[in-house]
């Protein structure tokens, strides 16, 4: 799939025809009926609908059904090692073969962090044993996430590091990242970026406006994100180095990365999809699940966000997956620890609110869902002869409430439970083998 280091465990290749699917591409421009036969793992052929014989392959009945290449998600925590309670790597691949997802890129605040190569060396051996789907690690940027001492990075990225990240954290000394910009240039892989001022942001539970001063609730400013945006990229600049911006959240961290791009900064970024379909106002009754970091802004930042997003500006989603025991969650607003899952709603979330809401095309949120491990060295699927069958047949008519079922994941602070979203994840086909196929959605014998 890629020259990055991504595993999984052994699992058979698929052998199997979808028959008269809907297929989405936009990369290969494909938006019509066909068949796609998949054979020990690869896309063997692409015909019109019902053109394709089966030879032996099970077949799977895509009329009425949408067959889109599988997603990329490059931000996601896996909890392992030392926080298993939340998640571990089985549970977090199994998500996110549900949602849709062939490959994810985990984040390394874990316990401990992943900062030196026998650490990210255990965790790539574990992976190979445990995981669903391809997954790729990131080492952090310093040692310990304390943002003075710089790890071997070109060390971890011989063991497989995909890039690095203090994710959780800022690189917030200056010149620190200015040595981090210079040292990744020599170990040739991106450097990811959470954008936070922790002298601005300081003890804040959500963003610092109109909505936080009626509840009362310390606020975090948008400014605290920007600003830091706006320096990385003009030290990347000056130091010709590679970075990718988190979780963009407001209006002045878009603009920042369009004026950085036009200026030719080596410069891609993200955003979620709570950011790309929430606000601040839906904070109002403090529940827990909606408490994250950066925090849900208000319309007019999600609306700059959802222009970046079709316009480019912002490349790619990324669900900042971040479980959470359930204790850990249910306790007052301001305590409850920041994050929420995201993998198994993110596809049916962006789909309701931007694709059926009118605000976006199919084929626009399918490419930025696919194309998350680019900036990492990870290609974006593509459905066409000869390339790995990476797959997801989806039902975009299909209406369903979250958490009505449980979830894959082992945690439940997803900050659309109860909602009902369109769009559901029926099968997912990973680097050629079935990594998820919806319980009540059946393969038929040819």
């Amino acid at each position: 799939m890629s020259d990055a280091t991504l595993t999984r465990a052994p699992a058979r290749p698929a052998t199997l025809l979808v028959r008269g699917a809907h297929v989405v591409d936009p990369v290969e421009r494909i938006d019509a009926l066909h068949d796609v036969l998949v054979r020990d793992g690869e896309i063997a052929a692409i015909g019109a609908a019902g053109d394709l014989r089966p030879d032996g392959a099970e077949v799977v009945d895509g009329g009425g059904r949408h067959l889109l290449p599988a997603f990329v998600d490059p931000h996601v925590h896996l909890r392992t090692p030392g926080q298993e309670h939340k998640e571990d790597i089985e549970t977090g691949t199994r998500a996110a073969a549900a949602g849709g997802f062939c490959a994810v890129l985990a984040m390394p605040n874990t316990t401990p962090v992943v900062d030196t190569a026998p650490v990210l060396g255990a965790l790539l051996d574990q992976a190979a044993r445990d995981a669903r789907v391809p997954v790729g690690f990131l080492g952090c940027i310093t040692r310990g996430m304390g943002g003075q001492d710089l790890t071997e990075m070109a060390e971890l990225a011989d063991v497989g590091a995909v890039g690095f990240t203090d994710d959780g954290k800022p690189v917030a000394d200056a010149g620190v990242m200015r040595r981090a910009l210079q040292y990744q240039r020599l170990a040739g892989r991106v450097l990811a970026l959470h954008e936070e001022d922790p002298t601005l942001s300081a003890n804040g539970a959500m963003h610092e406006g109109a909505v936080s001063a009626r509840l009362g609730v310390a606020g975090i400013p948008s400014v605290s994100e920007s600003v830091l945006v706006a320096r990385d990229c003009q030290l990347a600049g000056y130091e010709g180095g590679r970075i990718h911006l988190q979780h963009l959240s407001c209006v002045a961290s878009v603009e920042a990365v369009a004026a950085a791009k036009a200026a030719g900064v080596q410069v891609t970024c993200e955003a979620s999809p709570h950011h790309l379909t929430l606000t601040d106002e839906d904070v109002a009754e403090l529940d827990t699940r909606l408490k994250m970091n950066p925090p849900l802004r208000t319309a007019a930042d999600r609306t700059a966000l959802v222009d970046g997003l079709r316009d480019g500006t912002i490349d790619c989603v990324a669900t900042d997956h971040a479980p959470h025991a359930r204790d850990e969650k249910e306790v007052a607003f301001e305590q409850a620890p920041m994050g929420t899952t995201g993998l198994e709603t993110a596809f049916a979330a962006l789909h309701t609110e931007l694709v059926v809401g009118g605000l976006l095309e199919l084929g626009v949120l399918v490419d930025r869902m696919c194309a998350g491990g680019v900036p990492f060295g990870v290609a974006q699927p593509r459905i066409a002869v000869g390339q790995p069958a990476n797959l997801t047949l989806v039902d975009l008519g299909r209406r369903w409430t979250v958490g009505e079922n449980g979830y894959e994941s082992r945690s439940e602070n997803c900050c659309f439970a109860g909602r009902e979203l369109q769009g559901r994840v029926l099968l997912t086909v990973a680097a050629g083998a079935v990594a998820y196929r919806e319980r009540s959605f059946a393969l038929t014998a040819a």
